[in-house]
């Protein structure tokens, strides 16, 4: 039977590698589930402007459904929007989750409410091995943000890769390999999942609040020389 379901979206490591383990257990994405600002412009998750959540779909040649909302009626347009999916068939929520149980307990509620079974393929995974995994499976990831109180600006636009993680121990050990806690966020640009590459040609840096963003100017879509891909 076919296990058709949408991939909670944000553009990071977590959900693309939750999606990947979800494929290798017999999933079929049917679409990228990403909530975008009631101007269309941001992704709500980490706020990257929409259209590099675009650009990802793209690459990986994925539907993308991207759902407008405001912090004052986000859950229940996010019900609402599963529920639109359940009626195509999707049947199955893949979210990119590791250890935060609140935001369990809600995905659990919103699934439920419209009868959606959601899959947590990272859940209470040692966040060493899942970052480690990520790397290793040949996935590639650019920090986009980082909690200012915590992370400098010189931490964007690295490469989430063995270095990264060899350096942010030495820099802070309390700071979780994979940022489970919002410390940083990612962008995920090449890996199995994707037909193309993401190439970021150029980009600032700037502060919001108490964040530090990569502020994407522009990015294209490269060829794969080897075609690999899952």
């Amino acid at each position: 039977m076919m296990k058709k379901t949408f991939v909670s979206w944000s553009g990071g490591k977590d959900c693309c590698q939750a999606a990947y383990k979800a494929v290798q257990q017999g999933f079929q994405i049917a679409c990228l589930l990403n909530m975008v600002t009631n101007d269309k412009r941001r992704s709500c998750s980490h706020g990257l402007p929409a259209r590099w959540i675009r650009l990802q779909a793209k690459a990986m040649e994925l539907p993308l459904v991207q759902q407008p909302t405001t912090s004052s009626n986000y859950e229940a347009i996010y019900s609402a929007s599963l529920a639109k999916l359940k009626s195509t068939g999707v049947n199955y929520g893949i979210f990119g989750d590791i250890d935060f149980e609140p935001h369990r307990e809600w995905i659990t509620r919103v699934c439920s409410s419209v009868n959606v079974m959601p899959v947590l393929p990272l859940w209470q995974e040692h966040q060493e091995d899942i970052a480690r995994a990520f790397i290793d499976q040949g996935f590639e990831a650019v920090v986009v943000a980082t909690r200012a109180d915590l992370m400098g600006a010189e931490w964007l636009g690295r490469k989430f890769d063995a270095a990264f993680l060899k350096e942010l121990s030495a820099y802070d050990d309390e700071i979780s390999p994979c940022g489970e806690a919002g410390e940083f966020h990612t962008l995920v640009v090449d890996g199995p999942l994707f037909k193309k590459r993401i190439e970021i040609r150029r980009a600032e840096k700037e502060k919001r609040n108490n964040h530090w963003f990569l502020k994407i100017a522009e990015c294209e879509l490269l060829e794969k020389p080897d075609g690999r891909r899952l």
